[in-house]
């Protein structure tokens, strides 16, 4: 039986919520009654294309053309969600970027744009989102991180030094934002189907898949589900966790 409704009435910004997971919990969180502010990049025909599944939902969903590397904008939009709403009840940080290569090769422009958007950019929305939180004492804050943070693989050292940083902070800001009512906690995707993953499937497929126990890539809705339940009134007794949603990879 399909619960409904979790989120009814409640203000949700996603980042980078026009492709892969973020716009699958864009539209998870829209089905559940949220009204959804999602900020993207530059992409305006996956932005077009998240707008028109949402249209059927429940929520109401708008995009924001936002680049969160930029402190400034990520303050004004803010402010405007808030202003037009009242309040800011959740915020999810699922805009990420991946650079692979070897260390040893590693370019600047590579390290510095996986830091900036995966780090910078979630601190960049923070600052201004818990404010609103703190005044109404309450709110929900769930970061997107990565098996990467953990299981480190080669050619991500950048990655996974970024996402392992969203790991540090969520358990950190859950301690300073506790008395708040402000639970914050983390999903870690493994494998899942996106863009982003790809070209990793379509080079490595198969190994990849025999080091996942549940032997199958991971969907996008996987992980809008992990965040639905920190979303919602479901964990209202948990913070600061890192929920892996990863079909048990690499534990093999």
């Amino acid at each position: 039986m399909e619960i409904r409704n979790l989120l009814k009435g409640k203000t949700v910004v996603v980042t980078g919520g026009s492709r892969g997971i973020g716009r699958s919990i864009v539209l998870t969180m829209a089905r559940q009654g949220a009204n959804v502010t999602f900020f993207y990049r530059n992409n305006e025909a996956a932005r077009e294309d998240t707008l028109e599944a949402s249209s059927c939902l429940s929520g109401i969903v708008n995009a924001k053309k936002i680049d969160i590397r930029e402190a400034e904008a990520c303050e004004s939009a803010v402010d405007q969600i808030a202003e037009d709403a009242g309040n800011i009840d959740i915020l999810i940080n699922s805009a990420g970027i991946t650079r692979d290569n070897i260390l040893g090769l590693m370019t600047n422009g590579e390290l510095n744009d996986v830091l900036a958007t995966n780090v910078i950019g979630v601190f960049n929305v923070l600052r201004p989102v818990i404010p609103y939180m703190v005044r109404q004492k309450k709110g929900r804050i769930i970061n997107i991180s990565s098996v990467a943070a953990e299981k480190g693989g080669r050619g991500q050292t950048n990655y996974a030094a970024s996402k392992g940083a969203i790991n540090a902070l969520t358990k950190a800001l859950a301690v300073e934002l506790a008395p708040k009512n402000i639970l914050v906690n983390c999903v870690a995707p493994g494998m899942i189907e996106t863009d982003m993953t790809e070209s990793i499937k379509q080079q490595a497929g198969d190994m990849v898949r025999s080091r996942i126990l549940l032997g199958r890539f991971g969907q996008p809705e996987d992980v809008a589900k992990a965040v639905l339940f920190f979303a919602s009134s479901l964990s209202d007794y948990v913070t600061g966790q890192v929920l892996h949603v990863d079909g048990g990879f690499k534990m093999n």
